[in-house]
């Protein structure tokens, strides 16, 4: 019952969607350290999201999210952006695309109704999941560079 057609929309609309992100981030003032991240590297993460929608739904795992997000947790903490700030980015990241879905979607029936419920209810699931693998990959990040600090310390 899932909505192909949405997540077709989505994934057609992918660079205007990464577009409107790197946009909002570039001005939302919860993200203001989130811009030590080079664009070109925020917008091809977003567009990779967006673009393959239907896969990151339907086709990865739990470990495929898991992994995508701790490295991109990981790096953030390398770049010294906030985990707060990485949190926010997902959710603008979500937020993006709820934005664009209520422009772009007409409900015509109640199955199709059920097939969107369904996208929304795996979307938000998919972003939940990144959210906590984002901030593991954080922690686990600083965790080891103290850890590295204090082996260099002893030496």
């Amino acid at each position: 019952m899932f909505s192909y057609r949405l997540v077709r929309l989505i994934e057609s609309h992918a660079d205007a969607l990464a577009e409107g992100l790197e946009e909002r981030v570039q001005t939302c003032p919860q993200v203001t350290h989130f811009r030590r991240v080079p664009p070109h590297e925020l917008r091809e993460r977003v567009y990779e999201i967006y673009r393959h929608l239907g896969e990151w739904l339907l086709g990865k795992n739990e470990q495929d999210i898991e992994h995508r997000y701790r490295e991109i947790g990981a790096r953030r903490a390398r770049q010294k952006v906030p985990l707060s700030e990485v949190v926010q980015a997902i959710v603008l990241t979500k937020e993006n695309l709820w934005e664009f879905l209520k422009s772009e979607a007409v409900m015509d029936r109640a199955i199709e109704i059920m097939g969107e419920l369904e996208l929304l209810q795996m979307l938000e699931m998919f972003f939940d999941r990144a959210i906590y693998y984002a901030a593991v990959g954080y922690e686990q990040e600083l965790a080891g560079a103290s850890s590295d600090e204090r082996v260099a310390r002893a030496c």
